[in-house]
């Protein structure tokens, strides 16, 4: 199992997050403020017989909203690199979950379950509760429920590969209107720089990197596959693997992307003079061009497809 989680954090939150020494400081909220509208909803069938939503409603009352802070399995996901990190400008921070789940005892952790339709766990305990109606079976109708409020959300959010912490109350702490949660440097592992930073952002966290003691790293966008990969602050190129970043076995010597085989560069980087020269004579548009008939030829095939004749 993956042992990292990772924070995506826009350029303009670096001084907020590095405002202490000693911890970097994240950003928690209420369920009730996140961007899905359905947060705490993925609980159980709400089309079931009004008795038994009535009985729900009675037994667990609102969800209680809890500060809670979220993060990613992967530093690779390229959407939350769009959506939380201000169009890859930013960064990712990687942090050991052992060492978190240490500094905060009271807190809770757990994977989200990404699906279209309620736990079965939760009707199973609501029916039991309902019917036999012993205090334990209250105890498990109300646990179960949370659980599914917590950990659970559609399957179109799956992309995130999100891991939530639970804080208790008196781990965070508010300022400036603001619900953070201060956690010790130990905990970081390393600053992933997203591939669109600007020079003085990469050297900004460079720094900090350096005075926390953990690893530098900066995410490429290659030309070779859809997966982003990593280059480490020795200038050596990495990957995600389910686990970590971790190096790989080969890559060009020229652009640093990642390839299967042990060749000195990849595809791209192989593309010499000649390999132009024969691309060029197989372009029939070029013929088109040299007549002054390739605008007109592209006009009058885009019509067609329009379907004016």
């Amino acid at each position: 199992m993956n042992r990292y989680l990772y924070k995506y954090v826009g350029p303009e939150f670096i001084d907020k997050v590095f405002s202490a020494p000693e911890v970097v400081t994240l950003k928690c909220a209420y369920p009730s403020e996140f961007n899905d509208p359905y947060e705490l909803f993925l609980t159980m069938d709400f089309k079931e017989k009004p008795e038994l939503i009535a009985f729900y409603a009675d037994v667990v009352g609102e969800l209680p909203q809890l500060p809670t802070t979220c993060f990613s399995r992967s530093p690779a996901v390229v959407p939350m690199w769009a959506h939380y990190s201000n169009n890859l400008q930013g960064f990712a921070l990687e942090i050991d979950q052992a060492t978190l789940e240490v500094k905060f005892p009271k807190s809770g952790f757990g994977d989200v379950d990404y699906r279209d339709e309620p736990s079965d766990a939760v009707a199973g305990n609501l029916f039991r509760a309902y019917e036999i109606g012993k205090f334990r079976y209250m105890h498990f109708l109300r646990k179960s429920v949370f659980i599914s409020a917590y950990y659970t959300k559609q399957l179109c959010w799956a992309y995130e590969m999100e891991c939530r912490m639970i804080a208790a109350e008196s781990e965070v702490s508010k300022r400036d209107g603001l619900m953070l949660l201060d956690v010790p440097i130990s905990c970081v592992h390393s600053i992933v720089c997203g591939p669109r930073v600007t020079a003085a952002t990469v050297e900004h966290l460079r720094i900090k990197a350096e005075s926390i003691g953990c690893r530098f790293i900066k995410m490429q966008i290659g030309r070779s596959s859809s997966t982003p990969f990593f280059i480490t602050s020795d200038g050596n190129p990495a990957v995600f693997d389910g686990t970590g970043i971790s190096p790989v076995r080969y890559s060009c010597m020229n652009c640093k992307e990642p390839i299967l085989e042990k060749t000195e560069r990849c595809s791209w980087c192989q593309i010499d003079d000649s390999h132009r020269q024969n691309a060029a004579n197989r372009n029939s548009y070029r013929t088109l061009a040299q007549y002054g008939m390739l605008e007109s030829y592209i006009e009058n095939v885009n019509r067609i497809d329009r379907g004016e004749g």
